[in-house]
């Protein structure tokens, strides 16, 4: 049984708000598309919270367009960027090192005649504004993480955004590891971008910040020019088909606006908690070695390379213990590969196999990082010996 839990960054204990948001936007009978008196009050709550989750965006309410989650979301923003491209106009700007949602669909949309602009990152798996802002020039559309979700490593979501609009191309950004852990704003990150150019679209999930899982939202500029993935009816702009989850939207608004509340608060916490957990674990276990940025990297994330011990067998003695951690994105969970993200910082495909992930949340504790410490260096010792 788990009791040090350190996987937050692929999904954090849902708060006890949201759960009860969830219960009680539940009870409510009627679809919020409907014009009699019950459907109407569903469609208040659910107009309700969608001002709730734009307000800590930083965006327009009718700009946020609820989806299944994160996956959903960045489906739409790239494939609808790439499907209402304009003529003459063809390939996608894609940094190594993205997320697996993000990376399938480009691969599909390549099956489909789409071209392929890479971005290499930097060895801290940053990726540079000076080679995004060659590599837009002309494009068909963008796409960019803030922030890693493996080294954690933060991106320049303002640069990146105005490389795009400069080159007058569309740009969407994955929000969803960096949602609730840095200040956000899609109105200043969109500064005085053209219509329908530079950052258009932006991706966030609930179950990333407390809420449940099963909800996220796309946030889409008014001049998004965006072909809808899911067909069907005229919800949410025609941009996403479907009864709307009036219940999943309301608890997706009370932890969004809690994790704001306690965001900067929590970050200084979780940040101290994290050095801890570096320091500790360098100091312990030899050759192990911090990946991604130091310092400028997501407060809760550690991400470290253990040479000479396969992450998975780290993982299943960490377990073990009753210690979860994960060697990279819960997306690939199960897949024995090297990591893309390590091997885009240059990493050996060696190194990319002997990686874990650490990431702290609002329940993580001075103990949990002690209990980590105390198991790890026996745990890798042993990893090593069983190769």
């Amino acid at each position: 049984m788990t009791t040090v839990y350190l996987d937050h960054a692929a999904t954090t204990p849902l708060r006890h708000e949201a759960r009860e948001a969830w219960i009680a936007a539940s009870a409510l009978v009627g679809n919020a598309s409907s014009i009699h008196g019950a459907g109407q009050s569903a469609r208040r709550l659910l107009e309700e919270s969608r001002e709730r989750v734009a307000a800590v965006v930083d965006c327009d309410p009718i700009e946020v367009v609820f989806t299944s989650g994160g996956t959903e979301a960045i489906n739409l923003a790239v494939k609808g960027l790439w499907w209402a491209r304009g003529a003459g106009r063809n390939e996608i700007v894609l940094p190594d090192g993205e997320h697996h949602a993000t990376l399938d669909v480009v691969e599909w949309l390549a099956s489909q005649g789409a071209g392929v602009r890479p971005v290499a990152l930097d060895p801290l798996g940053r990726i540079p504004i000076a080679s995004f802002r060659a590599a837009v020039e002309g494009a068909a559309a963008a796409t960019a993480l803030v922030a890693n979700n493996e080294t954690g490593t933060v991106n320049d979501a303002p640069g990146l955004a105005r490389a795009s609009s400069e080159a007058g191309v569309p740009l969407h950004l994955d929000a969803v590891s960096a949602f609730g852990h840095l200040p956000m704003s899609f109105r200043s990150w969109r500064a005085d971008a053209a219509p329908a150019t530079g950052l258009v679209a932006l991706s966030v999930s609930a179950h990333k910040v407390g809420g449940p899982v099963g909800v996220g939202a796309l946030v889409a500029a008014r001049t998004a020019a965006l072909v809808p993935v899911v067909h069907g009816g005229g919800q949410q702009r025609r941009l996403r088909a479907g009864t709307q989850d009036v219940a999943g939207a309301a608890a997706f608004a009370v932890a969004a606006e809690l994790a704001e509340v306690e965001r900067e608060r929590e970050a200084a916490r979780l940040a101290a908690l994290r050095d801890e957990l570096v320091s500790g674990v360098l100091s312990t276990v030899p050759g192990a070695e911090l990946l991604g940025d130091p310092h400028d990297r997501l407060p809760g994330n550690a991400h470290v390379l253990f040479p000479g011990a396969a992450g998975e067998t780290l993982l299943f003695l960490l377990d073990q213990r009753g210690i979860a951690a994960s060697t990279g994105s819960a997306c690939q969970a199960g897949v024995p590969e090297p990591s893309h993200v390590v091997l885009a910082l240059g990493r050996s495909a060696t190194d990319a196999r002997e990686v874990l992930r650490f990431t702290l949340g609002r329940t993580s504790t001075h103990s949990d990082v002690d209990a980590l410490l105390a198991a790890l260096p026996p745990v890798v010792e042993r990893a090593r010996a069983a190769r």
